[in-house]
Formats: C-alpha cells, sequence, structure tokens
C-alpha cells in the first residue's frame, strides 16, 4: 500500500473509451492519487455475446478487483457500469471499492429531481443503469421516475474522440425520447466527455459519474468507513 499522501487507484475498466474521462475526474478532484489502469476490452462485448452478465463475467471481474488489491490498491473504481452490480458482493476486500456510477445515483436521489432521463450507449447497460437506478431509489424512499434512452452511434463517436458529435447524438437522443424530465443522467463514462457540452444545449441538468466517484473515492479514503 502506498502512502496515504499518494493513493494508488486502481481503475478497473471493460471499454477503452471509459479510461480518459475517469481519469480526467481524478485529475481534477483527486489529484494526489496515483493511477493503475486495468482493462479487459472482451469484458463488455462478452455481456453482449452472452446476453447479459453471465456469473462466470461477474466472477472474472471480481478477480480482477482482487488482483488489484492483492498488488497494493489503495482504491478500486469499476469503470464500467454493468458490471457495478459485482462490488455489492466482494467478501474480504479492506480497501475502498466502488461501482463506476454509486455516487452518480446517490446524487440523482439526493438532487432533488422528481423525473430523471438515463442516457446509455447500448441496450444491455441501458437495461442494468436503469434497474440499478431503479432499485436504487426503492431502497432509498425516493420517488422518481426514471425513463431511459439508447443514444444509438455513441460508441463510435466516444471512441474516436469526437465529442461534438457525442453532444450531437446525446442531444438529438434527449430530444426524441420525449421524456419531461428534470434531470439527464449520462450513464456510461464514455459519454461524460459531452456531458458540459449538453448541458448547454438543453434546460435541465446534466449528471456524468466520473467526477462524482473520484469524489467519493477520495472522501473514502481521507475517513474510512465512509466507502
Amino acid at each position: 500500500m502506498t502512502s496515504p499522501e499518494s493513493p494508488l487507484i486502481a481503475l478497473v475498466s471493460a471499454v477503452p473509451a471509459a479510461i480518459p474521462p475517469a481519469v480526467a475526474a481524478f485529475a481534477e478532484e483527486f489529484p494526489d492519487a496515483r493511477i493503475w489502469n486495468i482493462i479487459d476490452d472482451r469484458l463488455l462485448t462478452e455481456v453482449d455475446e452472452r446476453g447479459g452478465l453471465t456469473d462466470e463475467l461477474a466472477e472474472r471481474m471480481t478477480r480482477l478487483i482482487r488482483h488489484a488489491v492483492t498488488e497494493g490498491a489503495d482504491g478500486v473504481l469499476v469503470t464500467c457500469s454493468v458490471y457495478g452490480s459485482v462490488v455489492p458482493g466482494l467478501t474480504g476486500v479492506t480497501v475502498p471499492v466502488l461501482a463506476s456510477d454509486d455516487a452518480a445515483f446517490a446524487a440523482v436521489l439526493t438532487g432533488g429531481f422528481h423525473s430523471v432521463l438515463l442516457l446509455s450507449p447500448a441496450p444491455n447497460p441501458l437495461k442494468d443503469s436503469v434497474s440499478r437506478l431503479t432499485e436504487a431509489a426503492a431502497a432509498s424512499g425516493a420517488d422518481i421516475e426514471i425513463a431511459g434512452a439508447v443514444a444509438e452511434g455513441a460508441p463510435a463517436a466516444a471512441a474516436s474522440g469526437d465529442v461534438d458529435e457525442l453532444t450531437r447524438i446525446l442531444h438529438e437522443t434527449y430530444l426524441s425520447s420525449g421524456a419531461p424530465v428534470d434531470a439527464v443522467l449520462l450513464g456510461q463514462y464514455s459519454l461524460a466527455p459531452a456531458g458540459a457540452r449538453l448541458a448547454e444545449l438543453i434546460d435541465v441538468p446534466v449528471l456524468t459519474a466520473p467526477g462524482r466517484a473520484a469524489a467519493a473515492l477520495r472522501a473514502a479514503l481521507e475517513t474510512p468507513g465512509q466507502a
């Protein structure tokens, strides 16, 4: 384990496009952290191929998290939302481990919103995120309507780093959804680079996950027991 002044944070990712937004978020919210990227770029592809998150894939993510902890990580962030359900079931791990959207979900549920539109780049991530946010809302007693929409073409725009095109796709998806909402949540890290620009185009807040996750992990390390 590294010193408290420069904790080693492992980012466990399933797609390369999730890494730059996460790294940028830590640079802003937790600049003292040292970043260690661990990626298995078949993890999301195989979720699609198998029709959802299987026990075998969940175990594969668990092994990556345990590898990070065994090799000295002071904290772990799973940047892929589809694998967020793996985190609560971890046992015997003594460092903070956060799912990608834990902090963003908390912001939605405590933000005074009555309705939210969750935008995702593909059907499986959308289904998973809506399901987990719905469960979180029920557990917290929050009265909030949750709608979801797939931003077709977003994965290619995110992978190429074309923020203008990504913003255009998200904006069009928002407009075509027709859902009268008072907040938008970008469900995956790969969409986060377009968050600020999208917020300039619509008249509701746009919530993104990476910065909130970095701040939450910092707080967890500064105040043990908060993760």
